[in-house]
């Protein structure tokens, strides 16, 4: 209910008793839980109580930040309330919809019209049908009936705690559009769990259901933070079918390729011979070679690897084709290589000659400040013009710019209409590569204490307005202490 506690518990229905049915008795908790549910009890509706035993609690003041937020959903447009009343009422019902769980020890059943059920053709429902018997997890029981209403309505109030319930039952029922709804509300989870189970958890839910704006939702997230995914405990259990969704992706924020093939090892290692030979390879050939430092494809001809022992023709033509990109003009690769697909777009590579920070996004600097060159939220730094050999003795010079007012704007002669803002600017000879490298540089955006990335924003005309959490696609976990990273991102054209 949103309280950071509890102080007691009162029996006997001392705030008033209750109605309607008695879902949880016999409670065996061990107080660590987080929700009821995760208690040891007979069963859903399974009770040799009346309400005058209702428990009651004296809650802490204050609120709790990770609260049981509540989602409206509404996709009436203009329907009647009275479609709802209808099926609290259940005049005239005429046909049974039978709620069980797989042990079949439970069993909940709805008397519903029939009418309403012809609108959702994924049931299969005739003028002849009767009853339904649908088969749903015994947690989401208590959640039916809401469900049910909704399918009247098209109105729903959705919490954490009951997103995941909602969500089995649209799909189980066909009802798509909220599917989708719940599928974003599950967003706002995302950002919660530093250890990546949940989020692994969620696109497997999310696959199994067929959900793509889900998996797509989460795939985006753990693209932001794939530096921290490969190096935590949750990187070898993920899936074959998800690791190679991530690899497909250009959107992955990594130190550099040569990081991302190590990972791949460590994870085809752990799972030895659940993985074949054809899978590996699979994921092999989604590894930009071509991207890979020079001097990293140096020591990789000699590595023992895994994947360089069992693919020994595939890998070392990664590594040819790797070292003929870093000498060979790209006008001349190009011509000759007509299937390269991503393999040569590079992904977020953060590696230190091609990114900087700035972690000051507090301090609000006077006109003195910048004469006298005390603004931290002015960085300037040089990045070789691309990664390829070629170009490593041809530096541009950056300068990475962040401003909180219009003051800050004003000095750099820029006008700005909305805050935060930042500026990436090139300096120098950056112009004599416009006909073969462009820079699509990325701001990235990560709490400070947890180092997880919420945001990753592409610059417009050199700029990035630092969005707000109305038009962002994640939550910001952290508003008042995140830093950016400015990350120089050359591609060929």
């Amino acid at each position: 209910m949103g309280f950071p506690g509890a102080i007691s518990v009162t029996p006997g229905g001392q705030y008033g008793e209750g109605s309607g049915p008695i879902w949880l008795d016999d409670m065996n908790c061990r107080g660590s839980e987080s929700l009821l549910s995760e208690c040891c009890f007979k069963g859903w509706g399974v009770t040799d109580c009346t309400h005058t035993e209702d428990a009651g609690v004296i809650c802490e003041t204050g609120t709790n930040i990770t609260s049981n937020r509540q989602f409206s959903v509404d996709n009436s447009l203009g329907l009647s309330d009275d479609l709802g009343l209808l099926f609290d009422s259940g005049d005239g019902c005429d046909f049974s919809i039978n709620v069980r769980d797989l042990s079949e020890e439970a069993e909940l059943v709805f008397c519903v019209h029939r009418l309403i059920l012809l609108i959702y053709p994924e049931l299969n429902i005739t003028n002849e049908s009767r009853n339904l018997t649908v088969d749903v997890s015994q947690m989401c029981h208590p959640h039916v009936s809401s469900f049910l209403r909704y399918l009247y309505t098209q109105q729903i109030d959705v919490s954490m705690t009951s997103a995941q319930c909602f969500h089995q039952l649209a799909f189980i029922f066909g009802v798509n559009k909220l599917m989708e709804d719940v599928g974003r509300i599950f967003t706002s989870l995302i950002p919660e769990d530093n250890t990546f189970r949940t989020q692994v958890l969620m696109y497997e839910y999310g696959v199994r259901t067929g959900d793509l704006v889900l998996q797509e939702n989460v795939l985006q997230y753990l693209s932001w933070n794939c530096e921290f995914l490969i190096s935590s405990p949750v990187w070898s259990t993920i899936s074959f079918h998800m690791i190679d969704a991530l690899l497909q992706r250009s959107d992955l924020v990594v130190k550099d390729e040569a990081l991302l093939l190590e990972a791949l090892e460590r994870w085809i290692q752990d799972k030895g011979d659940r993985i074949s030979s054809e899978q590996q390879a699979s994921l092999l050939n989604h590894i930009r070679f071509l991207l890979i430092p020079v001097d990293k494809l140096y020591e990789m001809q000699f590595s023992s690897s895994v994947l360089h022992q069992n693919h020994e023709k595939l890998y070392l033509t990664g590594l040819l084709r790797g070292f003929q990109f870093n000498v060979i003009s790209f006008s001349k690769i190009r011509n000759k290589m007509d299937n390269m697909s991503n393999e040569y777009l590079p992904r977020i590579y953060t590696a230190d000659g091609f990114s900087v920070f700035i972690n000051d996004m507090t301090t609000i600097y006077q006109y003195y400040d910048y004469n006298y060159g005390q603004n931290n939220r002015i960085q300037t730094f040089y990045t070789p013009a691309h990664p390829s050999a070629l170009y490593k003795d041809q530096m541009v010079q950056w300068q990475a710019q962040a401003f909180l007012t219009v003051q800050e704007c004003s000095y750099y002669g820029l006008s700005c209409d909305s805050f935060p803002v930042t500026r990436l600017l090139a300096y120098g000879n950056q112009n004599s590569y416009t006909n073969t490298i462009r820079f699509s540089n990325r701001l990235i955006l990560s709490c400070k204490n947890q180092n997880n990335v919420f945001h990753v924003q592409d610059f417009k005309n050199d700029m990035a307005v630092i969005p707000t959490n109305s038009n962002m696609g994640l939550p910001n976990p952290c508003p008042d202490d995140y830093s950016l990273r400015f990350v120089v991102r050359p591609e060929y054209i």
